[in-house]
């Protein structure tokens, strides 16, 4: 049976070797980091990804990725400020967990409208200073109507993906 290598395995007993698990980590925190993601909270937010439960105490991240407690907790602050991973309190101890939801692609693009909305605004004072007709007035007014396209449509492909993704799991 062929596995999906971004998919978390479905038992203990099907998790891919430990060399070729640090080395889809790696590989999947280059392209992110590439994307503009720094790299320690990359390989952070895919080492949770690749987890079944998609949660892992502060230590755990630090063993697996072979790096430092102030290397996690600095990597877990940018991801948890950007939402891609929550903290959240370990049953019974004092001790955190990080957790990366199922959805949390769906979740990231949701949460962007209140960027877009912002840098729309910011847009629009720029606009306003320069003049539409200015070649930069006019370049910053095409920006600000990018994103007041995507603060429109963004909603939009969101319920559309949930249909397709419905349908495909027979949800």
């Amino acid at each position: 049976m062929a596995t999906n290598p971004l998919q978390p395995p479905a038992t203990e007993r099907d998790v891919p070797d430990p060399a070729a698990m640090r080395d889809f980590v790696e590989r999947f925190a280059t392209v992110l980091t590439e994307s503009g993601i720094p790299r320690m909270p990359s390989r952070v937010f895919v080492a949770l990804l690749a987890t079944d439960s998609g949660r892992l105490t502060s230590a755990q991240l630090a063993k697996q990725l072979e790096i430092s407690p102030a290397a996690v907790s600095g990597a877990v602050r940018y991801l948890v400020q950007v939402g891609l991973v929550t903290r959240e309190r370990e049953p019974g101890t004092r001790r955190d967990r990080y957790r990366v939801l199922d959805d949390v692609w769906q979740e990231a693009l949701t949460n962007r409208d209140h960027v877009l909305a912002r840098w729309e605004s910011a847009l629009a004072e720029g606009v306003a200073l320069l003049g539409p007709d200015s070649p930069a007035g006019s370049r910053l007014r095409a920006s600000q109507e990018l994103f007041a396209f995507l603060r429109r449509e963004m909603p939009l492909l969101l319920e559309r993906w949930n249909a397709e993704r419905a349908a495909a799991h027979g949800d």
